[in-house]
This record gives C-alpha cells, structure tokens and sequence, in this order.
C-alpha cells in the first residue's frame, strides 16, 4: 500500500461536529482561555447544513453559555404558548388533559426553534471569540498514538480528505487531507457516527451498559394558512398510524412566520418488519387533524434523523485516552421530552471545562475522567435519571402500559427521588 502523507496542524482542542454540542463545547474553551487554539469541523457545505430541526428547546444550556443570549439576538424568539397531548384514531383524536403529567413534561419556558438557525448563530459567536470553524471538512479517520505505556490514545483526526474509491483504495483524483492534532478530540458527530463507533468499539466503552436504542425522525417544515396558524402551539401525539406492535409518536410546533415543524419519530424496534417509517409519515398527514391544519399549506424542507433513545442506562464510558464522546454520539436524548438539544449543549460545556483545567495542568492525551463524574451528577445526570424507566417500560409494556407506569414512574422520581421498579433493563 502507497504510504499517505500529510501535512498536520497543531491544536489544543479539536473537535469534530458543529452541532450544538460542538460549538457550545468551543464557545466555552475560548470563554476560559482566550489563548487556546480551538478548531471544529464540520462535514456539511455550512454549519447548519445537516441540521433540519424544528425543535422545542429548553434554553438552560444557551443561558450557561451566554446570560444574555436574548440580547445578543440568539434566534430564540417563539416562547411556547400552549402545549397538547393527543392519542390518535384513523379518524379522530381524545385529548390527554396536562394536569396528570409530571412537572418535567411541561414546555412551560421552552421556545420553538430551527436548530439550524441556533447553530449559525452559535457558530458566529465562536468565531467572534476566535474559534477556527472549517465547514465541508468531514473528519474521515482517527489519528493514532500511543502513551508512554505503549497503550493507544486519540491524538486527532484526517479531515479534508477526497477521491478514495468506494472499497477503500485510493482513487485517480486523491487527495490526502491533512492531520489535526490536538491535546483532546471531542466527537459532536450525532447518532451513530462512524469515528465515534471506531472509539467506542476501540476501548469497549459500552462494556456493562446497556444496549443503545434507536428511532427514526421524519421531519418537514411548512408554510401554512395564516388562519390556521397558532404560534407558540406545541402538539404531540400517540397512537395511530403506528400500529400495537410499532412504538413512536408525532409533532407539531407552530413557529414564527406561518410555518409549523412536523414530524413522526418510529422507535426502530417495531415487530411487523413490513413498516416502512417513511410511509407511516405520509398516512400521518392524511389524518384529519394534519390535513386540516396542512391544506392549502406549501412544504419548503423536508429530512430525517436517527435518534438515540437509549436514555441514561445506555450512555456508554463518555471518556478515552486522549477524548470524550458529546451529546448524541454518546445518546442524551431525553425521551418522554423528546429533547437532547439542552443535553448536548450542557454536554459540550462540560467537556471543555474539564478539557481546560487539564490543559492549564500541562496535561494532554489522558482521560477527562472529571467530564464523566460532571454529566452523570451534573444537569444531564438530574435531566436524564428519573426518566430513565420510561423507554424499558414501553418496550416492555406497550404504549398504554408505559404511559400509566412510565408516568407513575417520572411522579415519584421527581416528587421524592426514587423509582418504585429501581432502574430497568
């Protein structure tokens, strides 16, 4: 085999992603030190570029990194006004009344947001603060070393390497990238990213956890009759089209200018293996309620996403020599929230605080062994913890069981701490 070389740069923090993880991770490097050298990447032609998301975020990660984020413009704008539960039928729908709900389930606070818009605006801050972003730059493999013991450790990335065939060779047009190396990498890369599959499978870093779960998000954004329009409204449901035997649910965010965020989440464990997600999405819009609400509407955007629904007895080992898994390369989501956005966000923040201590220590290439004790007793630990029986319990018990023992569940988590069924499997 031809013998690649390549050029390498010297950082003190790489990191790959910029998701909200990611830039959230770079904005609190360079608020703690100024002088590190921080770079992100990112594999999409802009930062945002991947990231179709009409998402309800809780804004407690943004108001850590920046107080004052209303001031500074953040496009976080369209607070929710009205929140509603509904179960489905082929032809109608029961609303479930918010009294019954524990107090973790209210948006009451949140805002309905573009992820992406979030992003670009995350990303200005980052690079107002002397951050290093290089969009179209995906990170293709891991950089190797080992420590003075002989073990192996991340020390960087290939990033901006083109032209390989589809088995792997290297084809007529190559080009080999260059190496970013830094003292730590962090992984922002989202569900299932293949350099944070490498780490993970590397140092068997889900040894003793349990299995990760996954579901699959169908999403559009469209314009709607003003009429029908409701901004701040934020519907979910349960039930039809996804039959007995295929967990999941929809919703529906009316954000600003005539535009609602839909969409269909499928948990990927469905028995019937003839559902096609895609086309659940579709019987989903011809419900009565949908097409209503979309009739005379235009889509403009349309995508889909894995989810990691795992929850907190998923998360694998989040660091490594030389790194640490953030956000959902590592699975924050929070389920019955339906929200990780927060969760990447505390995530990332954490990671460069543990990343900066070390580096003022003149460490480099070791275990952020601080960032993992900061998730599990931190805001994402207490987010994550007493929801955690909510997934096991409706893959267990089916919808109408997760919802009466899921919701006695989060009830006595958040009212006196405890789980009467301790933490499933």
């Amino acid at each position: 085999m031809t013998e690649i070389t390549r050029e390498a740069m010297d950082y003190d923090v790489v990191i790959v992603g910029a998701g909200p993880s990611g830039l959230s991770a770079a904005i609190r490097l360079k608020q703690i030190d100024p002088a590190l050298e921080v770079v992100v990447l990112e594999k999409g032609s802009e930062v945002g570029a991947h990231i179709l998301s009409g998402a309800v975020l809780d804004p407690v990660g943004l108001a850590t990194l920046f107080p004052d984020w209303k001031d500074k413009g953040a496009p976080v704008t369209t607070e929710v006004k009205e929140d509603n539960f509904y179960m489905l039928g082929a032809s109608g729908k029961v609303r479930i009344p918010n009294w019954p709900m524990p107090k973790l389930m209210s948006n009451h606070g949140n805002y309905i947001v573009s992820m992406g818009n979030v992003c670009r605006w995350l990303a200005e801050q980052a690079e107002e603060l002397g951050v290093e972003i290089f969009p179209g730059m995906a990170a293709s493999q891991i950089v190797w070393d080992t420590d003075e013991a002989g073990a192996p450790r991340v020390a960087g990335v290939v990033a901006g390497e083109f032209g390989r065939e589809p088995d792997g060779s290297i084809g007529a047009n190559y080009e080999p990238g260059m190496e970013l190396r830094g003292k730590y990498v962090f992984f922002g890369e989202g569900v299932r990213g293949s350099l944070s599959k490498e780490v993970i499978a590397k140092f068997d870093l889900s040894a003793g956890k349990e299995p990760q779960k996954f579901g699959l998000g169908m999403k559009e954004i469209w314009e709607i009759d003003p009429a029908k329009h409701r901004e701040g409204t934020v519907s979910h449901t349960m039930g039809w089209p996804l039959g007995k035997n295929a967990g999941g649910g929809s919703f529906i965010y009316h954000a600003e200018n005539n535009q609602v965020f839909i969409g269909l989440v499928t948990h990927l464990n469905y028995e019937n293996p003839h559902v096609f997600p895609y086309m659940e999405f579709q019987r989903l819009k011809h419900h009565p309620m949908i097409a209503d609400l979309l009739e005379g509407g235009k889509r403009v955007a349309y995508g889909a996403r894995a989810i990691s629904e795992g929850g907190y007895q998923s998360l694998p080992k989040l660091s490594f020599p030389g790194g640490v898994l953030l956000g959902c390369s590592a699975g924050m989501v929070n389920v019955p929230r339906i929200k990780g956005n927060h969760n990447a966000m505390l995530s990332g923040i954490a990671a460069a605080e543990a990343a900066a201590e070390a580096i003022a220590a003149e460490r480099a290439g070791d275990e952020l062994t601080a960032y993992e004790t900061a998730i599990h007793e931190g805001p994402v630990g207490k987010d994550l913890k007493p929801v955690r029986n909510v997934k096991p319990l409706w893959a267990k018990l089916g919808l109408m069981g997760s919802l009466a023992f899921g919701g006695l569940d989060m009830w006595t988590n958040s009212l006196f701490g405890f789980s009467f069924f301790g933490t499933l499997k």
